[in-house]
């Protein structure tokens, strides 16, 4: 009977260590770490829609509409400038006659340059020795009946105003003095014209030979 169960224990040993080797040579088992899983495809579901597909459309270009100031208009003409000595010349018309020891004649600007200038206004009017010289005595008084209005000369055109000559001879205590015409100050200008109409001044002050009205057009 001992011999049956020493060999009866002999196989049970025997059977264990043969299954004990047979799972050390078989394949080891996959670490717990690692998916099991099937690996993903990278391309998309037809039933997701793509990135591109789900983006809101492109807005259109915005137009902008030209800014008041960029749009092409033509320039506003520039203001005529005054009418200056340079371009006007002189001249007198005795036809209006005298009375009383007095001549009135008509003073005449006309522009002579190229572009048209405003006259406004009353001249300077002096008698004088020559077309270089000094004034002879006071000079004229401005008559303000006449209004003042703007006239624009164009080339050519012509304004007049209205010069009373008082005869010096009318003044018991005037210094007579010759005068070769007068010497003509255009309204807001310095430089001057010279007109040769010879007539006696009185070289003391206070006495009063010239006045002058505003312009008028022709």
């Amino acid at each position: 009977m001992w011999t049956q169960r020493i060999k009866t224990g002999l196989v049970t040993t025997t059977a264990a260590a043969a299954l004990l080797l047979l799972a050390a040579c078989g394949p080891s088992p996959s670490p717990s770490g690692t998916s099991s899983a099937p690996p993903t495809s990278s391309t998309p579901s037809a039933s997701t829609p793509s990135a591109s597909a789900t983006s809101n459309p492109p807005s259109p270009t915005a137009t902008t509409a030209p800014s008041p100031s960029a749009t092409a208009t033509s320039a506003a003409p520039a203001a005529p400038a005054l009418c200056k000595a340079a371009s006007l010349t002189a001249a007198t018309d005795a036809t209006g006659g005298g009375a009383a020891g007095s001549i009135y004649e008509k003073l005449i600007l006309t522009n002579s340059g190229t572009t048209p200038c405003i006259l406004e206004g009353f001249a300077g009017v002096s008698l004088t020795a020559d077309a270089n010289g000094e004034p002879i005595g006071e000079p004229a008084t401005r008559e303000t009946t006449t209004p003042v209005t703007k006239i624009e000369l164009a080339p050519g055109k012509s304004a007049w105003a209205e010069i009373r000559y008082t005869q010096a001879g009318n003044y018991g205590d005037c210094t007579k003095t010759p005068a070769a015409g007068f010497r003509i100050y255009p309204p807001n200008d310095t430089a001057s014209l010279f007109i040769p109409e010879p007539h006696d001044a009185c070289s003391n002050a206070g006495i009063k030979l010239l006045t002058i009205t505003a312009f008028q057009a022709v």
